[in-house]
């Protein structure tokens, strides 16, 4: 069975060869055909050059915690690359439409990519043609790489690294709407807890320039005074230190409570103003969100297309389907027109 197998294969194998001689001449026109077409075609598209920005994302987002903050444990470090969140943050950033308006403007791609302002598709058109021509891409280094592709390469280029710039702009302006609002909480309360102290040492000076200076050592001593001036029986000094004691009892309990108050709030301010002035750095302070590795410059030789691939890839993909054809061919032309075989011939006679 095995070795009929093997003949089988051997036959059909041969059959084949002899399929491909016996239209050998209009398989090499058909292929030399293709080859002449693909060429010509490849001719006819327009080569673009392509330039790429290579760029790993920072670590750190937020500026206070990088460099103010003193409750991280030194574990942010400003210098540090980027791990697969900050690499897929900077790509989801990158396909924005904030980025895509801001390149459309600057470079004017309407008019580059020759789209009519009149088309009724003109903005589908040109999303179209700048996807296909503006691409990014984490790579196995968890790296950010910025490609463009365009006619020309110095234009390429300048699209590549402008991209690269604005990524910071696009992202710090997103954490700024947040940074600032979360800013002007912290600035409001910091500047309430201000004014509350104020108002607290106001009323304290008040009652100090009525002679309420220290309650406690006040009282003690007053009464030790007291007691002096009675073993004494100094009626004059009596009167004099209860009259003192009188202004204590009237306003010593609202002293003791305006200075443990105030005491407490500006326990309260010291921790709010380290807020305060990280909310503040994160709200005006800017910090690249990246490290380039290579920016682009202009290409000196053209990345497509590739004219060769093209003739190659067409002549065999021709190649192919003639083979299909031409079987299919052979079998219609066999079942239309059965060949008479010498047995049918003698059974008819």
């Amino acid at each position: 069975m095995a070795e009929q197998d093997i003949r089988q294969a051997n036959f059909n194998t041969t059959n084949f060869f002899f399929f491909l001689y016996k239209w050998r001449k209009p398989l090499i026109i058909i292929c030399l055909v293709a080859a002449i077409v693909s060429s010509v075609i490849s001719l006819l598209i327009t080569p673009k050059y392509k330039s790429s920005v290579i760029l790993f994302p920072a670590s750190t987002n937020a500026i206070s915690k990088a460099l103010l903050a003193d409750n991280y444990g030194g574990k942010l470090d400003i210098l540090e690359f980027g791990e697969e969140a900050q690499t897929e943050q900077l790509l989801q950033i990158l396909s924005s439409n904030e980025i895509r308006s801001r390149v459309i403007k600057k470079f004017n791609l309407m008019e580059h990519y020759e789209i009519e302002n009149d088309s009724k598709y003109k903005m589908t058109r040109l999303f179209e043609e700048y996807n296909s021509n503006i691409t990014y891409r984490r790579t196995e280094y968890m790296a950010v790489e910025i490609t463009v592709l365009d006619k020309d390469p110095q234009l390429a280029a300048d699209i590549a690294n402008y991209i690269s710039d604005q990524l910071d702009s696009v992202k710090n302006k997103m954490q700024k709407e947040r940074a600032i609002k979360a800013f002007q909480i912290v600035e409001t309360e910091y500047k309430k807890l201000q004014s509350d102290i104020k108002s607290l040492e106001d009323s304290l000076t008040v009652l100090r320039k009525m002679g309420v200076n220290d309650y406690e050592t006040q009282a003690e001593a007053y009464n030790t005074q007291l007691a002096i001036a009675l073993s004494k029986n100094n009626r004059e000094a009596v009167r004099a230190i209860e009259e003192r004691l009188q202004l204590l009892g009237d306003y010593g309990s609202a002293y003791v409570s305006l200075r443990d108050e105030l005491e407490l709030e500006k326990k309260q301010l010291s921790a709010i103003k380290a807020k305060y002035e990280e909310a503040k750095v994160d709200a005006t302070q800017d910090l690249p969100s990246k490290f380039v590795v290579d920016k682009a410059f202009k290409a000196e030789r053209k990345s497509y297309p590739v004219r060769w691939l093209i003739v190659m890839l067409s002549v065999v993909s021709v190649f192919f389907i003639s083979i299909m054809t031409l079987i299919i061919i052979e079998n219609f032309s066999k079942k239309k027109f059965p060949t008479n075989k010498p047995e049918d011939i003698q059974s008819s006679t």
